[in-house]
């Protein structure tokens, strides 16, 4: 690369370094106002958020990513068309397949950056998150140590607690279980105590009142207790119950172990080709967006009015790739043969952002031009016979 090629890339990417900035900064504030309202409403600390919010990072990445790439292939095309740098690289016959150069090395760079991503970071984030969550659900305590809100630590079951105080007495306890569609039982107690068993957790509740209604005959059966022992520990969720994410498996095992994965998981073949071929089409994309950036803004002539038609035709452009990613995937969740239409966004991006460059190095505007000429001089022609 020559050293203006040089120094455009550079120009790109310290752009795409900022809006990736940006953009992370902006989804990782709506991701961590939800997490921050989980964790810590659930008894969490402000370590594991924060551990919770550096997992989430790699996914969010991945999204903001390609749009990152093109708003700073964009941008810096449009510096140096207004700053006149392409203009005088066009003067000294300097072709747009030469100016794209740069581009698609950012755009290469963007792609690697995408792989790593996916193939390996992507992965194990989400392995490891799901590790946590396991952890973090199988913690009762922390689950229902929450004063002043009705949780739902499972399905069918309401737990309260009115006031905690410090040394880890429960005030005003209820708890309505009806995971037995035949019967609802409720339990309320002035005072409980949170017990462990080695690996079982008990709720101790004292000076209370059990209240069982039989859902058949519509009775009610009250009983009245000063103290009574509840076993907790079957609310917490069952890790080996919970289905392993298709995002969690590395890409060599999709690759190799595809037949396994369909034995033992949930998973068909097509989501198992559809997961794994959107890996390398999300890289390849990157490359097609910072061609489209660059191409787009190289065609047409010098306007006052600056380049925005071309950006928007461009950003419409990248619309239009980003949606024809959604309607490609259910054909291939279908019947995994159809895998190559994960590619076709990417082919369709690349195929415009070569028309762009064609279009820019054949420019119609000379022959707009002599057209204009020829009419403009017919019909001087035309007035000149008509006067005389």
């Amino acid at each position: 690369m020559s050293r203006y090629d040089r120094y455009v890339l550079s120009q790109y990417l310290l752009f795409f370094g900022f809006f990736a900035l940006i953009l992370v900064a902006v989804f990782w504030i709506n991701r961590a106002v939800v997490l921050f309202d989980r964790l810590i409403g659930d008894g969490q600390s402000a370590l594991v958020f924060f551990e919770f919010t550096a997992l989430s990072l790699p996914n969010l990445i991945r999204m903001v990513l390609p749009v990152a790439a093109f708003a700073s292939s964009v941008w810096v095309t449009n510096r140096l068309n207004s700053e006149s740098e392409l203009t005088v690289l066009r003067a000294t016959g300097t072709s747009p397949w030469q100016m794209a150069k740069p581009a698609l090395a950012f755009g290469i760079i963007t792609a690697i950056m995408m792989s790593i991503l996916t193939h390996f970071l992507l992965p194990t984030s989400i392995a490891t998150l799901e590790q946590r969550e396991t952890e973090i659900s199988r913690n009762v305590t922390a689950k229902l140590l929450s004063e002043g809100d009705f949780l739902h630590p499972t399905r069918g079951v309401t737990f309260y607690i009115g006031r905690i105080d410090p040394d880890g007495t429960l005030n005003d306890v209820f708890l309505s279980d009806r995971r037995n569609p035949d019967q609802v039982v409720t339990y309320t107690g002035g005072k409980a105590y949170l017990v462990r068993d080695e690996d079982r957790t008990h709720l101790v509740m004292v000076d209370g009142m059990s209240q069982r209604i039989d859902m058949q005959t519509r009775r009610l059966s009250s009983t009245i207790f000063s103290d009574f022992s509840y076993d907790i520990s079957s609310l917490a969720n069952k890790a080996e119950e919970k289905t392993r994410n298709i995002r969690a498996i590395p890409s060599l095992e999709l690759l190799q172990d595809r037949a396994r994965l369909i034995a033992e998981g949930p998973y068909s073949a097509g989501a198992l080709a559809e997961e794994l071929h959107l890996r390398f089409a999300r890289a390849l994309v990157c490359v097609a967006v910072a061609l489209i950036g660059f191409s787009a803004l190289m065609v047409g002539g010098f306007s006052r009015f600056g380049v925005w038609r071309q950006a928007l035709v461009a950003f419409v452009l990248l619309i239009f790739v980003e949606g024809l990613r959604g309607v490609v995937s259910e054909p291939v969740l279908e019947n995994a043969d159809m895998w190559p239409l994960i590619y076709l966004p990417t082919a369709v991006g690349l195929a415009a952002a070569l028309i762009f460059l064609q279009l820019a190095s054949k420019p119609l505007g000379p022959i707009w031009a002599r057209h204009r000429h020829g009419r403009r001089s017919q019909n001087g022609d035309e007035t000149e016979g008509g006067m005389a």
